[in-house]
């Protein structure tokens, strides 16, 4: 039997996989800022606007973005134990 290597598993950064979703074609999505407090000023528009993902358009920043949580678009519902 030949002597296999074992491979390390990466560590997710937890705050990169709660910010940011894969879509099916790859596209890295990002939610908006700004959505926690102050909404009472701001007009039943804008708050709307703030439900809506937006894909993250620099390819640098996209990139790096995989690098920090790994598994982002590998599972969506049920992670293997």
């Amino acid at each position: 039997m030949a002597n296999k290597q074992k491979k390390y598993k990466l560590k997710t950064y937890k705050a990169a996989a709660k910010r940011f979703r894969v879509t099916g074609s790859g596209k890295v999505l990002r939610t908006k800022g700004g959505k926690s407090h102050l909404r009472r000023r701001k007009s039943k528009r804008t708050k709307a606007q703030f439900d809506v993902m937006l894909e993250v358009k620099n390819s640098r920043e996209a990139k790096r973005i995989r690098r920090l949580a790994p598994y982002l678009g590998k599972y969506k519902q049920n992670p293997p134990a």
